[in-house]
């Protein structure tokens, strides 16, 4: 069974680095299309339209940034208790053992 059930910390402390950099990619895209303006593209109908694309796009980056923030948090929190769990069970694992070879019968 412990064959199946494998945790590599290096993999999930990588994926947290891959998840904070896209939130910092999707910060600096907000950042830069909030510089941009809309107006004088053509007719007032579609200056509004993407005025309304560019309020909902931020609005779509804010909540997929801070989503993914909280994915990167979460990973860490389960990296954690995964490397407690992981030596707390080799602990017993060698005790137990010791405990064994040095029974009598």
């Amino acid at each position: 069974m412990a064959e199946r059930l494998a945790v590599d910390g290096s993999e999930l402390a990588h994926f947290m680095k891959l998840l904070k950099k896209s939130s910092e990619s999707m910060k600096g895209l907000r950042k830069a299309l909030s510089d941009a303006t809309v107006t004088g593209l053509g007719t007032d109908d579609l200056d509004s339209a993407c005025e309304d694309f560019q309020e909902d796009w931020k609005y779509g980056t804010e909540e997929i940034g801070s989503q993914t923030e909280d994915l990167a948090k979460i990973i860490g929190q389960n990296k954690k208790s995964y490397e407690e769990v992981d030596t707390a069970l080799e602990k017993a694992l060698e005790k137990a053992k010791s405990g064994k070879s040095g029974a009598t019968k």
